[in-house]
């Protein structure tokens, strides 16, 4: 019998557009456009075709992303045309249609971006990019240092506004700022300069991108590129974990692109803060059974640039199965849960990493016993801060902090082994401290519970 000849692959052609429209396509993407059976793309970016392109023409439904697979199914065997603004690839439709068909060609156009440094004689590999295109304008505060050029991809006309006010709130008022309209269009445009403290300029065009040089108010806290932020940075009760040891327990973390941890016991949130802010792909699920703290954590993650920080309000372990798999967990609270540590190990793929903080006698003892049957390192963490001691000055030592840290071997999920051997802090020196125990603890578990932070 002979089988059955495989189901027609739809032919994508993806072919960026700028403003400028037809006029502004070279020879190839005028022809895939006019050879094409079907055109797909959003009502404006149809609108600028001519007659010659005679194709059926299809525009994005909403939600776009959940329909591709459908209309690519739905004219599979035809030859299809996608039209994007600017670089498909270049956080562009692109992406989306990658994921769905290997029969993928793309065309190119000078993304708004490249137009846009090229306006203000920035340099683009100085520049850093934030799209605020169905995203909150939130995530732009983790791009805020001082002297930075950034380049921000508008969602619609008020997003300049949010821009600004997002500054001035975030400390960077006498930032400058500029937008730029309809790049390569007719109708290009561009505002006069302003800082966010005076923008005057009401919604214009919702074809813009905002250029930003970053200015920091005098006085405004100064946040770092790498983890140990000050503790004024964020909001808490008396549970957070102090800037010394969050620098230390990031380390031995080790987060890299892509990664997702499992934040045990959140307090205000700052391991998983931090974690995310190391790179923009780096994920967090922090889980905190107090939801007056859930709702803080919400707000620093909000704050410090990185609303995409999971909140789950709920106890450990019982909490931890409706997660996604972690390459990390930090357990940071709640030691004492029965089956806690079991859990977050039995979660762990391999060379998955685990480290867990605590102060209290009763903590440190489970830490050890899992130090006997998993490995890894085991340190004492302490500081001590110079203090007035009547007219002179002397060490006031904080609490010390004991801290595991284990990666899980290679090939030995679910079993009793992982490696020995873990890049762990320097223990020479007293460059750590401990938590804020200014604050009462109510969690019932641990005397850390809810975390140190």
């Amino acid at each position: 019998m002979t089988p059955a000849p495989p189901a027609p692959t739809a032919t994508v052609t993806v072919v960026g557009i700028g403003a400028d429209g037809w006029a502004g396509l070279p020879g190839a993407s005028r022809a895939a456009l006019s050879e094409a059976e079907v055109l797909i793309g959003g009502a404006r970016q149809l609108d600028l075709l001519p007659p010659e392109c005679t194709g059926q023409r299809v525009a994005w439904p909403s939600p776009l992303r959940p329909a591709v697979p459908g209309l690519l199914a739905a004219h599979a065997g035809r030859r299809i045309a996608v039209l994007a603004s600017g670089d498909p690839m270049f956080y562009g439709i692109g992406r989306a249609l990658a994921e769905e068909t290997d029969a993928l060609r793309v065309l190119p156009h000078p993304s708004s971006v490249s137009y846009a440094a090229a306006r203000l004689g920035w340099p683009l590999e100085d520049v850093e990019v934030v799209t605020l295109v169905g995203r909150p304008a939130a995530r732009l505060a983790a791009a805020l240092h001082h002297g930075r050029r950034l380049l921000v991809l508008s969602a619609d006309a008020t997003t300049p506004g949010e821009v600004a006010a997002l500054l001035r709130d975030r400390g960077f008022g006498p930032s400058r700022m500029r937008v730029l309209e309809q790049l390569g269009g007719e109708q290009e445009h561009a505002t006069a300069e302003s800082t966010a403290d005076d923008w005057p300029h009401p919604p214009g065009d919702p074809l813009n991108i905002v250029a930003v040089e970053c200015r920091r108010a005098p006085g405004a806290v100064r946040l770092g590129a790498v983890p140990g932020l000050p503790d004024e940075a964020y909001e808490h009760d008396g549970q957070l974990t102090k800037r010394h040891v969050r620098a230390a327990t990031l380390g031995v973390l080790a987060p890299a692109p892509g990664e997702l941890l499992w934040d045990i016991g959140g307090g205000s949130g700052s391991i998983a803060v931090e974690w995310m802010r190391t790179h923009p792909s780096c994920r967090a699920v922090t889980v905190e059974r107090d939801p007056a703290r859930a709702e803080r954590i919400t707000r620093n993650a909000d704050r410090l640039g990185v609303p995409g920080l999971r909140v789950v309000t709920g106890a450990a372990p019982a909490v931890l199965a409706e997660l996604p798999p972690p390459d990390a967990v930090f357990v940071g609270g709640g030691l004492t849960a029965p089956g806690l540590l079991d859990a977050c190990w039995e979660a762990l793929p391999d060379g998955g990493r685990l480290v867990a903080n605590t102060v209290t006698l009763e903590s440190e003892a489970l830490l050890a016993d899992a130090h006997r049957r998993h490995g890894g390192e085991l340190v004492r963490l302490a500081v001590a801060h110079a203090v007035p001691v009547g007219g002179f000055t002397g060490w006031r030592q904080a609490m010390p902090v004991t801290q595991w840290a284990v990666r899980k071997a290679l090939g030995t999920s679910g079993h009793e082994t992982s490696e020995h051997e873990f890049p762990g802090p320097d223990t020479s020196g007293p460059d750590t401290s401990g938590p804020d125990t200014s604050g009462p603890e109510t969690s019932g578990h641990d005397t850390l519970s809810g975390a140190d932070r």
